[in-house]
């Protein structure tokens, strides 16, 4: 699906934009400069997934970085162009969980219930342990 929405992004003449920098940049947009431990907590994201994210982000051109408060921190805020993308991304973000009730209807189970066991499941045994376990023992 992400692919699909990524294709929804480059039909309107956006390049270089993933679907996971939505969620990010419409917050950003929202708080004004925020940490990465800080982007991380508001949108209930582990460090290292924004970690990576942001960089993608700032290699696009779509976020900037300064010193925070200590050596330690980078303030991140969006740059011109990402700012002037959000308006763009907020629509999106709307007409894509319009679209996603679309789904939940037409199907005989809701796509967000799918979503949410499928994630108690990996929190009982994540997705390298039951990959690692139909692997076998490695050859010696």
């Amino acid at each position: 699906m992400d692919a699909e929405v990524e294709q929804v992004y480059v039909a309107r003449g956006i390049e270089g934009v993933r679907p996971r920098f939505a969620y990010p940049m419409i917050r950003l947009a929202h708080t004004g400069p925020l940490t990465i431990r800080q982007l991380a907590k508001s949108l209930d994201r582990s460090h290292s997934a924004i970690s990576q994210t942001i960089a993608a982000m700032r290699k696009e051109g779509l976020v900037s970085s300064e010193p925070g408060p200590d050596a330690r921190t980078r303030r991140i805020d969006l740059t011109e162009r990402g700012r002037a993308l959000v308006p763009f991304l907020e629509a999106e973000w709307r007409a894509t969980h319009t679209t996603v009730a679309e789904l939940d209807a037409e199907i005989p189970y809701p796509l967000t219930t799918v979503v949410e066991d499928l994630r108690r499941a990996l929190e009982r045994r994540s997705m390298r342990e039951r990959v690692l376990g139909h692997l076998g023992k490695p050859p010696r």
